[in-house]
């Protein structure tokens, strides 16, 4: 699709929909995944964000493109990023990562009605950044001679939503404060592989993803106290019931503490990490 056809295409899905909710529900049933990255740095384009509105749910969630093939997360290949198709599968990977992260930002701002506005302007917001950060790392794959899709991927962060989608506080407490944190833990050691082989570029890529998470994860740090206060429930003991409950993985070390302080943890449960 030429750009003027894939611009015109973005603008009447944009003029389809009247609130900011509907426009983040387009957003996740998008499969193309250059086309859902640009929709999604749109959801600031309306000034209606329909919190009270009921959306019933459509076919097809979430849109994804035919490829990456999708596997169970223990066949993805690792690989050595001494070489150049290392290289590029762990850029791949991570690309994959915020693809899903578009979706998952997204899903949370449609499905889950009557949360204050400023819920949906923080979800949004991290539903822009999630896609800039796709763009740095696609266009990295370009520059590395491949494409998002040349590898296969695992679905392991969307599943998880599937399990709390009829639950707001265990969304919340499972995804951007579990499987999005664990990023967090993760991004030191990925940026000093990129820096052993000379991927400085890689490497301030990294830099900007990591500034940004910490802040999308206080984001979900914040709400899980506020529905957790709302519900009179214990924030440490309730977390550790949801966790149970809906089989999130066990979290293991080492693990960025200097980050998890900025994103919003408290000390008793950087504690409990181990």
């Amino acid at each position: 699709m030429d750009a003027p056809e894939w611009r015109r295409r973005q603008e009447r899905t944009i003029h389809s929909v009247s609130t900011l909710r509907q426009l983040s529900l387009a957003v996740l049933v998008t499969a193309d995944p250059w086309q859902k990255a640009a929709l999604a740095r749109e959801l600031d384009r309306f000034d209606g964000i329909g919190a009270g509105e009921l959306i019933a749910e459509p076919e097809g969630i979430p849109g994804r493109p035919a490829k990456p093939v999708l596997v169970p997360h223990t066949e993805v290949r690792q690989r050595s990023v001494s070489t150049p198709e290392g290289l590029a599968a762990l850029m791949h990977a991570l690309a994959h990562i915020e693809f899903n992260a578009i979706n998952l930002a997204a899903d949370l701002t449609w499905r889950f009605p009557g949360m204050p506005d400023e819920f949906y302007l923080d979800w949004m917001k991290v539903a822009r950044e999630e896609a800039y950060h796709f763009g740095l790392l696609s266009d990295r794959l370009v520059e590395l001679g491949f494409a998002y899709g040349d590898f296969p991927a695992h679905n392991a962060l969307w599943s998880m939503a599937e399990k709390t989608r009829h639950d707001i506080l265990a969304r919340i407490a499972l995804v951007p404060r579990t499987l999005e944190a664990r990023g967090l833990d993760a991004s030191p050691a990925i940026r000093n592989k990129l820096v052993s082989v000379g991927d400085r570029r890689g490497a301030e890529i990294l830099d900007i993803i990591l500034r940004d998470e910490i802040g999308h994860v206080a984001i979900g740090n914040r709400w899980y106290g506020v529905l957790c206060a709302e519900r009179g429930l214990a924030p440490v003991a309730t977390y550790a019931a949801l966790a149970l409950e809906h089989g999130a993985p066990r979290l293991r070390g080492p693990f960025n503490l200097e980050a998890r302080r900025a994103a919003g943890f408290s000390e008793e449960e950087l504690l409990r990490l181990g």
